[in-house]
């Protein structure tokens, strides 16, 4: 069993559950969540609202998943942010799982 973590901007959520449903993950979580950026180090005179942080309106999505299921998953990951014309892709990532209690997922 792997974790599966996804994280992105609230507008690629339908992608991101077709994307899920695509790789067979039938379970999983999400939330509603602030993305937060510190532009600090960048000249905010190049920015139209200049401040020094960003906040996005973002998802998180997990799950437990088979390493089957995540290898499929982040391949289309990777295709969908190839074509993307954004700033702001989907990010991935898997954590392996060194024990866990004795469900059946």
């Amino acid at each position: 069993m792997k974790l599966l973590i996804i994280t992105a901007s609230k507008g690629f959520d339908k992608n991101i559950v077709r994307m899920l449903k695509t790789a067979g993950v039938k379970h999983f979580s999400f939330q509603d969540v602030n993305g937060y950026q510190d532009n600090a180090d960048q000249n905010l005179n190049d920015h139209w609202f200049a401040t020094e942080a960003t906040v996005t309106e973002s998802v998180l999505y997990y799950a437990f998943v088979s390493e089957e299921n995540t290898n499929q998953l982040l391949a289309e990951v990777d295709q969908f942010n190839a074509v993307q014309n954004v700033q702001s892709h989907i990010h991935a990532a898997v954590v392996a799982i060194e024990k866990m209690n004795n469900l059946n997922l």
